[in-house]
């Protein structure tokens, strides 16, 4: 059996050791990217982010990551301190600095900023936002289909933290996934508050039934940007697909799985909670999802 791997595993790439980080409106090296002991991100995990993908010499999606990044950053009362174009500069400008044409990933991160005490009222967060983007040349980089183990840590209600938050604070996520670790696991599949299948602890989460694609109703996952393109492929092409009620019954019996996201955009899973799905590879709808979503790219970038 191939040992563990990630959602999120990439080839090794030397450049990467050379990156240059954008920090608060400069460019800088690795070693000169750090920020304060006193900033929420690190102390509160107070803040927001978002994951982004250039596909050749284009950030794949760029005006939904900004809204999604603007409008999480308003839910908690973050001023950014930047317009949108200022943010679409900044992203730009790193990329020329780290001479990135494509098979690039940034992460753009956003938080309340420096304290004047190690306390949590955002009052005391009075030098405004730290803003980071940190970009590496990445190619997604799997030996197999992801293997799943169910989790008891869910996504929670709004009135907790709202699932469809993009932030900073991701420990319940990451105990998910020490969970699924512990279980033999990739990565930890979540159910919602109802027992539902919902997503994984990193990303969006799809099964293929009889030739039909179903999901989560999305009422407790991340709006993922991926996830919803896969939705509109599916409705454009007339492949029959779901946002529904289903359970871990509906789940083992599915013929194939994938999941999806920023990075991997649509990764095959194999199998859940030790038992195959399908014959453990990735399948033929998947394929095509893939196929479809790759031409989607290509127009991006034209």
């Amino acid at each position: 059996m191939t040992e563990h791997q990630t959602t999120h595993q990439a080839e090794e790439d030397a450049r990467n050791e050379s990156i240059r980080i954008w920090l608060n409106g400069r460019i800088v090296s690795k070693a000169e990217a750090v920020v304060s002991v006193y900033d929420s991100g690190f102390m509160l995990g107070d803040g927001v982010w978002e994951g982004l993908r250039l596909y050749n010499g284009t950030w794949a999606f760029i005006d939904e990551h900004l809204d999604r990044l603007f409008d999480a950053a308003k839910a908690i009362d973050l001023d950014i301190g930047m317009t949108r174009a200022e943010v679409l500069q900044a992203v730009k400008d790193t990329q020329m600095a780290n001479e990135m044409t494509t098979d690039a990933h940034a992460r753009l991160m956003v938080t309340r900023g420096v304290k004047s005490r190690p306390f949590q009222h955002p009052s005391l967060s009075r030098q405004g936002p730290t803003v980071t983007i940190i970009m590496e040349h990445s190619k997604p980089k799997i030996a197999r289909p992801i293997r799943l183990a169910t989790v008891p840590h869910m996504r929670g209600l709004p009135m907790t933290q709202d699932p469809k938050l993009n932030s900073h604070s991701k420990l319940n996520c990451i105990l998910a996934c020490i969970a699924a670790e512990k279980a033999g696991a990739d990565e930890g599949l979540m159910l919602d508050v109802n027992g539902f299948v919902n997503t994984t602890n990193a990303c969006n989460f799809f099964i293929v039934r009889k030739g039909e694609v179903w999901t989560s109703t999305g009422d407790y996952c991340m709006n993922g940007i991926t996830r919803q393109k896969v939705i509109d492929l599916c409705r454009e092409n007339q492949i029959p697909v779901f946002e529904r009620n289903y359970s871990l019954v509906d789940t083992y019996g599915a013929d194939e799985a994938f999941l999806t996201g920023t990075f991997g955009a649509q990764t095959p899973v194999g199998e859940i909670d030790g038992r195959l799905i399908g014959d453990g590879q990735q399948g033929p709808v998947t394929s095509t999802i893939q196929g479809l979503y790759k031409a989607l790219i290509q127009r991006e970038a034209a």
